[in-house]
């Protein structure tokens, strides 16, 4: 081997390493920049100097949250929903009770009336406040 060809391969090696390096400081820089996204992204952490271990701990934490507070919203849709469902049948039994001139509602459409009310008003016997206190509901067998 001539001391031209080792030359050449010291180059090649010393570009093959340049290379590599700089490969592996922008998969460093792109993991970094990653982090301080996440970092940014959860609310408790925004701006503030912490560890990727706590980084990745609070995203966890927080995506549990939302999903909990997303099933707690998506049961009060499902709830409202059943409401209107409820309103809009007595909707109906009230027009039709309109339309053929009887105006007594039956008793399945009255008990269903009560059913989503709430009790923050006075009691009309005693005067006292159900403070936070809701009806039960009430079903029609």
């Amino acid at each position: 081997m001539s001391d031209e060809d080792r030359e050449v391969e010291i180059e090649s090696d010393a570009e093959k390493r340049a290379h590599h390096n700089a490969l592996e400081r922008k998969r460093r820089d792109h993991i970094k920049d990653s982090f301080h996204s996440l970092r940014d992204s959860v609310p408790s952490l925004q701006g503030e100097k912490v560890s990727r271990a706590q980084i990745l701990k609070k995203a966890a934490d927080y995506i549990s949250f939302m999903r909990r507070k997303n099933h707690s919203h998506q049961q009060d849709i499902d709830d409202l929903k059943k409401h209107n469902a409820i309103l809009e049948q007595q909707i109906r039994a009230l027009e039709k009770a309109k339309s053929t001139g009887q105006f007594a509602v039956s008793s399945a459409v009255n008990a269903q009336a009560g059913a989503f009310e709430e009790s923050e008003s006075e009691s009309s016997i005693d005067g006292e406040i159900n403070h936070g206190r809701r009806k039960k509901l009430k079903t029609s067998d």
